[in-house]
């Protein structure tokens, strides 16, 4: 019997060369039995569910969570959870041969589902396109189609890189607030999102700070005076820019981000790629015009 072996983010995944995987999880610190072709995939990750649909796997997924019909909303699968809860009945009902996860405040549910002998797998939140693109290819692995993820990452690479290539020589300097739910935060160095900003040719105003997500300090962005005011927030607790602002006495242009797959600055799946091109054109829009003043 061969033995190969894959090291991909940190994980190592031990390939018997027989109809299952003993897969090392380093997110989870122990072992999992998976399949060595994955065929009842459930996915609470919607960066990875719209992952696995962008590579031909949209058949293998069983089950999504709430939040995945957003970028998927052709996937005729049942929801079983949301992100940090999952309906066991309907779970077992489905029963998964790879459950997707990741890490983060996900951690414990994964845990707690292993503890159960749900075939569970935990991807690390990613810090950067590379933390990304780096799960891509360990779904690759996952689901034995490396150069499926690999055609992915490429392409994902050439869309950024031309993006970042063609983008204006002065960068407009750019101040991001997202809101999840009731909680705002500022956005630093360590998040996909400063590569999301700085790709489409802006300049992240607090991207020099090692952390992701910042508490807000209005008088430091106020000090700053940064050139665009770009927010992000979702229909379950809409804000209105506009009016924040007047209530701040700000009077930055703005551009408005939301969870539509195409302009959703905290989704970390395909779709970004389009995200990335919208958040460009919408940055030079506002600088164009206001270079020509």
């Amino acid at each position: 019997m061969g033995i190969a072996t894959i090291q991909n983010t940190g994980t190592l995944v031990t390939h018997h060369m027989s109809e299952t995987l003993r897969v090392y999880c380093d997110s989870l610190g122990t072992f999992v039995e998976l399949p060595v072709k994955p065929r009842r995939i459930v996915s609470l990750a919607s960066g990875l569910t719209e992952a696995l649909v962008h590579m031909g796997y949209s058949d293998s997924i069983a089950a999504i969570s709430s939040w995945c019909p957003n970028f998927v909303p052709n996937l005729q699968v049942p929801i079983v959870g949301d992100y940090l809860s999952v309906d066991e009945r309907q779970l077992r009902a489905v029963q998964p041969d790879l459950f997707l996860i990741t890490t983060g405040v996900q951690r414990g549910l994964a845990r707690k589902l292993l503890k159960q002998g749900i075939p569970v797998y935990a991807l690390p939140l990613p810090n950067s396109l590379h933390g990304i693109l780096e799960n891509v290819m360990a779904l690759g692995a996952l689901v034995d189609d490396m150069s499926a993820a690999r055609a992915l990452t490429h392409k994902w690479n050439r869309i950024f890189l031309d993006l970042k290539t063609n983008g204006p020589i002065s960068k407009p300097r750019i101040y991001t607030e997202l809101w999840f739910g009731k909680h705002a935060r500022m956005t630093g160095g360590l998040t996909f999102v400063h590569d999301l900003i700085e790709t489409a040719g802006g300049e992240n105003i607090f991207g020099h700070i090692r952390n992701g997500y910042l508490i807000l300090d209005l008088d430091e962005v106020k000090r700053i005076n940064p050139d665009i005011f770009l927010i992000y927030s979702e229909p379950q607790y809409p804000i209105d820019p506009a009016a924040l602002q007047a209530e701040r006495g700000w009077d930055f242009p703005i551009i408005q981000a939301d969870i539509q797959p195409n302009h959703n600055l905290i989704h970390d799946g395909p779709s970004m790629m389009d995200t990335a091109q919208w958040l460009s054109n919408s940055i030079q829009k506002i600088w164009s015009k206001k270079e020509n003043e």
